[in-house]
């Protein structure tokens, strides 16, 4: 799982990519198996949103690998009022957005992949870390009995 402190810095990010495309109506980080890991997604269930995008995600890296175009990277669906756009985000994540009819879908792509590499090395390097063995502590070897503890000044006798 990814530690509070990041799923902040990925909620502020999901929130700056709202704030420079005025045209998005919901940004979501979801896990690849369909876990929210923030959003942005005002009136939109996000838990239903990320399951469907777990979805989605299984049929593209199928379509990908059957014909050959390599690893999944994105996704889009243009509905009767909107896109939803769906990015790779680092290893174990993907970015999905929500917009309206009217947006620029150069611009959409632009910013899209841009916040998700952003996303996507937050999430892995809290990944990478939690994975990580924490080191042993550091302990004094054990000392012979009757010898005198070095560490302390000892007086002369």
């Amino acid at each position: 799982m990814v530690p509070e402190a990041e799923v902040r810095d990925v909620l502020d990010e999901l929130q700056r990519l709202r704030a420079r495309v005025p045209l998005l109506s919901g940004a979501l980080a979801a896990s690849t198996d369909g876990l929210v890991l923030a959003h942005d997604t005002p009136g939109v269930e996000a838990e239903g949103v990320a399951a469907l995008t777990a979805a989605a995600l299984g049929v593209s890296i199928r379509m990908t690998d059957a014909t050959g175009r390599g690893g999944f990277r994105e996704l889009l669906v243009r509905g009767g009022s909107g896109y939803i756009a769906t990015y790779a985000a680092g290893s174990s994540a993907v970015l999905t957005l929500l917009a309206e009819d009217r947006i620029n879908v150069g611009r959409l792509h632009l910013e899209g992949r841009r916040a998700g590499a952003r996303i996507g090395e937050l999430v892995d390097s809290a990944l990478e870390r939690a994975e990580r063995p924490a080191p042993a502590p550091r302990t004094a070897p054990p000392r012979p009995a009757g010898a005198p503890n070095s560490a302390l000044p000892q007086r002369p006798t």
